[in-house]
């Protein structure tokens, strides 16, 4: 069980408002279950069991259908109407965090793999770091279709890029990022009300939070998985089926 003598100043933030077009299936992408349980309730679990001040889940597609699948006990619900962009999703989040001060995590309802143990080693890293945000990296064995983590010569972080946006140089980076932040909330909605969707998506990115910070000498870090998969996004349901496979592997492993 994790320490929770620590957590008064953590909100999470669960991003869940995706239709999931990929999945094939009217359902929400976020409702599809993993070993029995809708995959969002994995990364809700995983904030109860970091000992979350707030948790907010964005919600959008089918938002009563989520709301009803997570209950309202000890969460807080905010709308995304529109799918325009990571950072518009988090931004939705704003007046439910309205009066919180401390370090917002950023995760991600279609992500249920990650292990509470990883987000508090996570969170840990980016506390005795000191950084106004630290950014949840992997490596995985093809980084293609992910954001890449660009550092200067230094190692020091300098842009997140994502693949459409990239040139053939940043698309050889294999570091990628996960879509998993900590954020100090201050500085995370002042912002993502700066940031613009001049970008092949058309999109509001919450990767730009990066260049914000970056560009006023803000303090920014990375924290990179010892495994990949635990940061596998679930789009397709053939990665349904191999998160299932791993999900299951691993609690076979406790007995």
């Amino acid at each position: 069980m994790i320490d929770r003598r620590q957590s008064h100043d953590l909100a999470v933030v669960i991003l869940a408002a995706g239709k999931g077009t990929r999945m094939n299936s009217h359902k929400a992408k976020v409702l599809h279950p993993i070993c029995g349980k809708p995959m969002i309730l994995f990364p809700v679990a995983a904030a109860r069991e970091l000992g979350a001040e707030k948790i907010v889940i964005v919600v959008g597609h089918q938002a009563d259908e989520v709301k009803d699948t997570v209950g309202r006990s000890g969460i807080l619900y905010a709308l995304q109407r529109e799918q325009l962009g990571t950072g518009h999703a988090v931004l939705q989040a704003k007046e439910a965090l309205s009066d919180f001060q401390g370090t917002v995590m950023i995760l991600c309802g279609d992500v249920p793999l990650l292990k509470p143990s990883t987000l508090k080693a996570f969170w840990d890293s980016h506390r005795q770091g000191g950084t106004i945000l630290t950014i949840l990296t992997a490596v995985p064995p093809d980084p293609g279709g992910y954001g890449r983590i660009v550092k200067d010569e230094q190692g020091g972080l300098r842009k997140i890029v994502e693949e459409k946006d990239a040139d053939k140089e940043e698309k050889r980076i294999e570091e990628i990022n996960t879509g998993i932040y900590c954020v100090e909330a201050g500085f995370l909605f002042e912002a993502l009300g700066s940031i613009k969707s001049d970008n092949a998506q058309d999109e509001y990115y919450l990767t730009d939070i990066v260049a914000a910070a970056v560009e006023k000498n803000l303090p920014v870090g990375t924290y990179r998985l010892d495994d990949h998969r635990e940061a596998m996004g679930i789009n397709t349901p053939a990665q349904l089926k191999e998160a299932e496979g791993i999900m299951s592997d691993r609690r076979h492993d406790l007995y």
